[in-house]
């Protein structure tokens, strides 16, 4: 993200007067909750509690990472509209209210910075490897994106970290703490990397117009419209045979629908202007939960 004179005064002023941030807000409730990306945040966060299940974290257990993962995530959402507010008037944004007026760009940052304070004890409830694993790997690499990498031929970094490091902020907080398995953890960090290819291919002319140089944008769509689901069979590709074991049919049934999902979802040129590429992630990151959950003891 290019320096701007509003970013430092929103972050400091989000640090100095957290306890006015509820009673500023409520009145724009509608418009912070469609400007927190809700949808990948509340799906982020149903595949991990999912997943902390069955790893064997327990009610309690899930519901701390469920707390977590979700306030990390709107943090990360709100920070992502603060900080793209100006880049998204210019370009026209309808659909940000930060961009349209319906929301001030403070009190989005304001929002994103209550979320992460909330995110910061709620991971420690998993404890400190598996809070670190959270901070610093998620919601660090989202923030770090949002501000800074976006704009970067690294920008597709923070989301295999951030993805690869969701396993384990589920295994390190189980009972027997331990480290994820490695194909979970390459898995994850696939799938991160596509769901951020298909995430800016809708907006890839209007992000080159407005100066954000991320990888994809420097690939351009062709190229990001064939290697998103290649990223996401290649995700599947190592949950199907990367597990301990011999492959099921389940498994081998999952691969072959993930594979329709993906190019049907991002290869076809009518749906690559649409959000269809990004819905198209979410329901092969589904996929990919699944086998996740029928090997979910093989996790750690």
């Amino acid at each position: 993200m290019p320096s701007s004179s509003w970013t430092p005064h929103y972050l400091a002023e989000v640090s100095l007067h957290p306890s006015g941030v509820l009673s500023r807000t409520t009145t724009r409730l509608p418009a912070l909750l469609r400007s927190c990306h809700l949808e990948p945040a509340v799906a982020v966060t149903v595949f991990v509690t999912a997943l902390a299940v069955a790893a064997g974290r327990g009610a309690v257990g899930s519901a701390a990472v469920a707390a977590a993962v979700l306030t990390g995530q709107l943090s990360i959402g709100w920070c992502n509209d603060a900080a793209d507010a100006q880049r998204d008037t210019a370009s026209g944004r309808r659909d940000k209210p930060a961009a349209t007026g319906e929301l001030p760009p403070r009190m989005a940052a304001a929002a994103a910075g209550t979320a992460l304070a909330l995110c910061v004890p709620l991971s420690l409830l998993s404890g400190a490897a598996a809070a670190a694993a959270h901070l610093s790997g998620v919601v660090g690499g989202g923030w770090a994106y949002n501000l800074r990498l976006k704009r970067t031929v690294l920008s597709p970094l923070p989301y295999a970290a951030g993805f690869g490091s969701l396993p384990a902020f589920v295994t390190l907080g189980l009972p027997s703490p331990s480290g994820p398995a490695w194909w979970a953890v390459a898995a994850g960090a696939l799938l991160g990397v596509g769901a951020h290819l298909v995430n800016v291919l809708p907006d890839i002319e209007a992000d080159l117009a407005t100066g954000v140089r991320g990888l994809p944008q420097r690939l351009g769509r062709p190229a990001c419209r064939w290697l998103a689901p290649f990223m996401m069979l290649a995700a599947v590709g190592v949950l199907t045979v990367g597990p301990p074991g011999a492959v099921a049919a389940s498994d081998w049934v999952l691969a072959a629908a993930a594979g329709i999902i993906s190019i049907a979802g991002t290869a076809v040129p009518s749906l690559a202007y649409s959000r269809w590429p990004f819905r198209s992630a979410i329901a092969v990151a589904g996929i990919a939960v699944a086998q996740l959950l029928l090997r979910g003891s093989d996790l750690a």
